[in-house]
């Protein structure tokens, strides 16, 4: 097994297995709550979930992030969960798909996904240290056309990739490549951060080269930078490094009117872990969710049908939100009222 094969492994193993939460800082999410309207002139029946991204309508403004990839047993958690979200018509995103770029011998683990999701909005991933460091826009043509992709994320890491000990903390030139995909890949570009969040200068700067689409990946869910500590022989070191980052209702709040203005669709992820937080996160401009961390527990500890189940609850549960905000699309969502507690 190659190192980033292995490191994949290590990845999905202290997820499920670890507690890899922040320990200090949260998603901010729970500091808000929807107004409530008694008179919402709706009725239950009318409030529809649905939403369009990547050119295609799904049933939900949630999708599952990008999580895995590049090692044998990768495959069958990728069919599984793009299974569901075949199911439920919900987007997905395939891990870093570094691991194809090195060598074929894992290149199903990534196909697996769009044989599980034929006809769901899927989108390829890659670093964007690594993005700088190949310049290859055919190499990346080549991972998006290896899922049959309708988009593709470049995730932003600087702090998972100082603090991994075989980590590559070397970002001069990344802003210039995603230009270049935004010009030349043919296909939607997402950026995004990991889950430390992006600031409203990193959003304007973004915006200022085409990108489109936007997730902020706020701190306060899973911490990268703690799963990466839990793999040093010399964490104690770095400690202070476990909690860094922007919770995510303050990187939402920051690039809302960035992203308002420029007309960009605006993703929040980063400690999306209930329908609540899908609700409010919305709410403070968000027109999708991405979630990873509850879906891959839910998957490995209870199975497909579990996870399946959860996801239709949790659509339940949104529905319900917003027919009680008065809210019967999520663009109107968008557009409800929101209080902090206990203001």
């Amino acid at each position: 097994m190659s190192k980033t094969s292995s490191r994949k492994r290590d990845h999905v193993e202290l997820c499920v297995n670890h507690d890899v939460a922040f320990r200090g800082k949260t998603t901010g999410l729970e500091r808000y709550e929807l107004l409530y309207n008694a008179l919402p002139e709706l009725d239950f029946s009318e409030v529809d979930t649905r939403v369009e991204f990547l050119g295609k309508k799904c049933g939900m403004p949630l999708l599952i992030s990008s999580m895995t990839g590049g090692y044998g047993d990768a495959a069958a958690i990728n069919q599984q969960l793009a299974e569901v979200c075949q199911t439920l018509q919900i987007p997905m995103g395939v891990g870093s798909q570094r691991q194809a770029m090195e060598d074929d011998s894992e290149l199903e683990s990534f196909r697996a996904a769009r044989r599980g999701g034929p006809s769901i909005p899927l989108f390829g991933n890659l670093g964007g240290a690594e993005i700088a460091k190949t310049g290859s826009l055919e190499a990346i043509k080549r991972l998006a056309a290896l899922i049959d992709a309708d988009g593709f994320a470049i995730h932003l890491n600087p702090l998972q990739e100082l603090m991994q000990p075989e980590g590559n903390p070397n970002y001069r030139g990344v802003l210039n490549a995603i230009a270049q995909l935004v010009r030349q890949l043919g296909l939607p570009v997402i950026v995004k951060e990991v889950g430390a969040g992006l600031s409203a200068d990193t959003v304007r700067r973004l915006l200022e080269v085409g990108v489109q689409i936007v997730d902020v990946a706020g701190a306060g869910g899973t911490s990268w930078s703690g799963v990466e500590l839990l793999r040093r022989s010399d964490s104690d070191h770095y400690t202070e490094f476990w909690d860094w980052g922007i919770p995510t209702a303050d990187a939402l709040n920051a690039a809302r009117p960035l992203t308002d203005a420029a007309h960009v669709t605006l993703i929040a992820s980063g400690g999306i872990a209930s329908p609540r937080d899908v609700a409010i996160a919305i709410a403070l401009g968000a027109h999708l969710c991405g979630s990873a961390r509850p879906m891959l527990k839910t998957l490995q500890e209870s199975g497909q049908q579990a996870l399946e189940a959860m996801l239709l609850r949790w659509q339940h549960q949104l529905r319900c939100m917003m027919f009680l905000s008065g809210s019967g699309t999520v663009e109107e969502l968008r557009a409800a009222p929101v209080v902090v507690r206990g203001a």
